[in-house]
C-alpha cells in the first residue's frame, strides 16, 4: 500500500518541453558582398551582389560619385541605369559624371560652355593654319620669283657670240689687204697718208 500511495503521491516526471518545428531558413535574395561600392558606402546602405551602381562605382573612387550624386541624385542615377542595357550603362556613367563636373566648374552653362570654348579654340586653330598657309604660298611665289630673275641675270650675263666677219675674204692679193687696211680705224693707211708715204720711192 505505502508504496502505491508513494506511486501515486510522488509527482509526475517533468519531461522537456518539445519545441516548435523550425522553417527552414530562406537565404536573402541579394546577400550582402565583401567590400561595398562607394556609391553604398556614400549612401551608407548595404552593397548587395547586384547593385546596379557597382560596376561603375568602385570602392577606389569614391569623388566619382560624389560629383554625380551632388548634380543629379542617387535615385535619379539608379533609375537611369535601369532602364538602359548593359553595354550603354559604363557610357551613361561616364557622361553623367562628365556633366557633373563641367556643372561644377560652370553652374550655368555646364557642357554646352565647355562645347563653346572648344568651339572657339577651333575656329582660331583654324584661322592660324589658313594664315600659315597663305604664308607658305608666298613664299613659295617669291622663291620662283627669285629664281627666275637670276636666270634672266644669269642670261643676259653671258657674251654674246661673234659672228665671223667677211672682211677677211679669200682674195689674198696685196690690193685687198690694202683695202681692209684702209677701211680700219685710225687713219694710217688713207689716201692722202698713203700717197705721202709712196711718193719719194716714184721720183
Amino acid at each position: 500500500m505505502q508504496s502505491s500511495e508513494s506511486l501515486s503521491s510522488s509527482p509526475p516526471s517533468s519531461s522537456p518541453p518539445e519545441s516548435p518545428p523550425r522553417s527552414p531558413r530562406t537565404p536573402p535574395l541579394h546577400p550582402p558582398i565583401a567590400s561595398p561600392c562607394a556609391a553604398c558606402k556614400i549612401l551608407r546602405r548595404r552593397c548587395v551582389e547586384q547593385c546596379v551602381l557597382a560596376p561603375y562605382f568602385p570602392p577606389s573612387e569614391p569623388q566619382k560619385f560624389i560629383t554625380a550624386h551632388r548634380v543629379f541624385g542617387a535615385s535619379n542615377i539608379i533609375k537611369l541605369l535601369q532602364e538602359l542595357p548593359e553595354s550603354q550603362r559604363a557610357d551613361a556613367v561616364s557622361s553623367l559624371v562628365y556633366e557633373a563636373n563641367a556643372r561644377s566648374r560652370d553652374p550655368v552653362y555646364g557642357c554646352a560652355g565647355a562645347i563653346f570654348q572648344l568651339q572657339k579654340q577651333l575656329s582660331e586653330l583654324q584661322s592660324q593654319l589658313a594664315m600659315a598657309q597663305a604664308e607658305i604660298l608666298n613664299m613659295q611665289t617669291q622663291q620662283a620669283n627669285f629664281a627666275a630673275l637670276i636666270c634672266m641675270e644669269m642670261a643676259q650675263s653671258q657674251p654674246p657670240i661673234s659672228q665671223p666677219s667677211d672682211t677677211f675674204s679669200g682674195d689674198s692679193s696685196p690690193r685687198s689687204y690694202q683695202l681692209q687696211f684702209q677701211q680700219g680705224n685710225g687713219g694710217f693707211f688713207d689716201d692722202a697718208a698713203g700717197g705721202a708715204i709712196w711718193e719719194p720711192l716714184w721720183t
